[in-house]
């Protein structure tokens, strides 16, 4: 691992994907300012990996349904480092119907607040700096629910309301790479069932029967359920490999979005 001088913002770090995208980033020897908000009782393990990697970071406990709160976050990253590069805008509250049932306003508004809103304001703040920055990287995450929405096998994952502002990050995608050219890339992954993300490792897999669960790994072409490093490799990619693209979506899903129904033979035809 050789240090460098660029700094990310990775939001969503205190475990699951966002944890293991801002250790990659901390062992390549980007400096990383990571949030957290929810299960403190992960925050003592994410402390001791960030600090095993030896690298300079700064772990922040950040609201992010409070606008305010992210312009202020932004200003202490520039105050610790004097730069920022990288923005991983990892933000998001899934609206499981196996697990919440029907809409009420309440949830409707949080799954809005946090998956769209708070993107929203987390660009806009870290722009001029990324833009400072001469080569500034976004890697917006998003879901396939703005593709399949309540239906199939994933009815059982995906509200429409989550689903709906999945959708309109790849709008914001689209949007901000035109803002951040030329300086600053902005790309989308989107994904499908993880291990930490809609899969084994959430609350509302475990509310699934068998057969349920079967039929979403059913579904998928790849037959199978997502892995962290998948994510992480996928995230790498986009911020070190990719410096002709820009507002692009990546969909990473193992296929899910085509469904697991066969190819029937081809037929002989009559002619």
């Amino acid at each position: 691992m050789k240090p460098n001088q660029k700094v990310a913002l990775v939001f969503g770090g205190i475990k699951g994907i966002g944890k293991a995208i801002g250790l990659d980033l901390l062992r390549r020897g980007t400096r990383v300012a990571a949030t957290w908000l929810d299960w403190p009782e992960s925050l003592a393990a994410m402390q001791s990996d960030f600090a095993d990697t030896g690298t300079d970071h700064m772990i922040e406990r950040a609201d992010l349904l409070d606008t305010d709160a992210i312009t202020g976050l932004v200003k202490r990253i520039m105050d610790r480092f004097g730069r920022l590069d990288i923005l991983i805008n990892n933000i998001e509250r899934g609206g499981w119907p196996v697990v919440h049932g029907r809409y009420n306003r309440e949830q409707w508004d949080m799954e809005m607040a946090t998956t769209l809103r708070a993107k929203q304001w987390a660009f806009e703040a870290a722009l001029p700096h990324l833009k400072a920055s001469g080569d500034g990287a976004v890697v917006n995450l998003s879901s396939i629910a703005g593709i399949v929405g309540r239906s199939g096998p994933a009815s059982y994952l995906f509200n429409e309301g989550y689903a709906s502002a999945n959708r309109g990050i790849s709008l914001l995608t689209e949007t901000w790479a035109r803002l951040g050219a030329p300086q600053v890339r902005v790309n989308e992954l989107m994904l499908g069932v993880f291990e930490t993300r809609h899969g084994p490792g959430t609350r509302g897999w475990g509310l699934l029967s068998e057969s349920q669960r079967q039929a979403i790994v059913d579904h998928t072409l790849l037959a199978g359920i997502g892995r962290l490093e998948d994510v992480v490799r996928a995230v790498r990619f986009l911020l070190d490999d990719t410096p002709f693209m820009t507002g692009s979506v990546i969909r990473l899903d193992g296929g899910y979005p085509l469904g697991g129904e066969p190819v029937a033979p081809m037929p002989k035809g009559v002619v």
